[in-house]
């Protein structure tokens, strides 16, 4: 079984579910998302985003393929690009950190370790490019898919909780904690993906 985790861009922005290349909870406010819907232009608010962050910051995501059909992604940035973020109880995420926004696997893919795998190569990713730690913003009541992911799921791949909620608690993963998180995010990398082709290195802008 053959897994690829491709950058996403605006070409493969169609790869990802229509409901979630419709969905602008994490890249407007409240008001400007929900102005959004109304005038029925979140696809297209979607795709800007999109590419403001891809000219400014850089990769901000992930397409995830097995044999070739696109089955989740992942999407993160830093919190100044995120507005949604500061609606939480437990913001803002830390300055020194880049926001994990959400992620999503097809239902047949789940339980087969590729969540780990997402926040590995967003982790690689971010090491790369001298980042200290991703956050995220949890669900600890979480039921059924929806645009902030269940904490649950997020301890489990290593989160660790920095500011308590009883629902919406503030996840960290520390990225340069010791020498041996980034050799096995390497290894896993290697052993689930294959081999993999070096990028250029990349750099906060």
């Amino acid at each position: 079984m053959g897994r690829r985790l491709v950058p996403l861009t605006l070409d493969n922005l169609p790869d990802i579910p229509k409901r979630c290349r419709a969905c602008v909870f994490w890249e407007l406010d409240p008001v400007s998302g929900e102005a959004a819907v109304r005038a029925g232009r979140p696809e297209l608010e979607k795709e800007a985003w999109i590419s403001a962050v891809l000219l400014e910051w850089g990769s901000c995501g992930r397409v995830v393929y097995v044999d070739e059909v696109p089955v989740g992604f992942v999407l993160y940035a830093p919190p100044a690009y995120v507005p949604r973020s500061t609606s939480f109880p437990t913001s803002p995420v830390a300055a020194d950190a880049v926001q994990l926004m959400t992620a999503w696997l097809m239902p047949g893919y789940q339980g087969q370790g590729l969540g780990r795998v997402m926040v590995q190569t967003v982790a690689k990713d971010l090491i790369r490019r001298g980042f200290k730690a991703v956050e995220a913003f949890g669900d600890a009541t979480w039921k059924e898919p929806a645009c902030v992911l269940p904490a649950d799921h997020l301890l489990a791949v290593g989160f660790k909780t920095v500011r308590p909620h009883p629902r919406y608690p503030r996840l960290r993963l520390e990225l340069r904690t010791t020498i041996s998180w980034k050799e096995d995010v390497e290894l896993a990398l290697d052993r689930l993906l294959g081999a993999v082709q070096k990028e250029p290195a990349l750099r906060p802008l």
